[in-house]
């Protein structure tokens, strides 16, 4: 009897912890993200951009958004994202959506010349705990072939204390609904990497860490 009553303390005490940490509602910011943003592309061709529409819990909505340059003599587009250079210079490309309730844009400059040049590789970001676990660490995000890795820097600790901890790649920093489950945390510090097929750089906006037998959550990282 003693050994069931020390067994149901710990379960206790785990299951309180887990629990006090913040529970915050599933709302998000609705957003639109650019897919595919170079930094040049040459006078006389025609480029495509692409988005993501995200919306007010994270999940990826179709939209019929507008697009607009700043400088038709640089640059013109039409309303599927197709991008015409007119001569060298720069302009600012932006896509907005609005149905009352949401109005948001994006915008990005992009320039004009004689050869066409990538945006910048990688996205990167600093873990941080938002519980009263360890947890802590940078992170940089590449694309392969296919897919992306995500390198965890030396900095990195987290606890080793939390029954189930999971990793999540998501829009939504509240909720693991709808997020990619990259697997369970199994190094808790120092340098380690996930490659998952299949996710694009500009997928996700967020990292995110779940005590995932109490759906509890223990931190997150903005992907930036």
């Amino acid at each position: 009897m003693k050994n069931l009553l020390i067994l149901f303390s710990i379960i206790t005490i785990s299951l309180s912890s887990c629990i006090k940490d913040d529970i915050i509602e599933d709302f998000v910011e609705p957003t639109i993200r650019l897919m595919t943003t170079p930094d040049t592309i040459v006078v006389g061709s025609q480029f495509k951009f692409e988005f993501s529409y995200f919306n007010n819990i994270g999940i990826q909505e179709d939209i019929s958004p507008l697009w607009s340059s700043s400088d038709d003599s640089i640059i013109t587009i039409d309303q599927t994202g197709l991008a015409t250079a007119i001569q060298r210079g720069s302009s600012v490309i932006s896509v907005s959506y609005s149905n009352g309730d949401i109005d948001i844009t994006e915008s990005f400059v992009v320039n004009v010349g004689e050869v066409f040049v990538e945006a910048p590789d990688g996205r990167f970001g600093r873990i941080a705990t938002t519980s009263s676990y360890l947890l802590e660490g940078d992170f940089e995000i590449i694309e392969h072939d296919g897919g992306i890795t995500i390198n965890i820097f030396e900095n990195y600790r987290a606890s080793t204390a939390l029954p189930g901890l999971y990793v999540y790649l998501t829009n939504n920093i509240s909720t693991v609904s709808g997020a990619y489950q990259i697997g369970p945390v199994e190094v808790f510090e120092g340098t380690h990497s996930y490659q998952l097929d299949g996710v694009g750089i500009n997928d996700y906006s967020h990292i995110l860490y779940f005590c995932k037998p109490f759906n509890v959550k223990v931190g997150d990282a903005e992907i930036q």
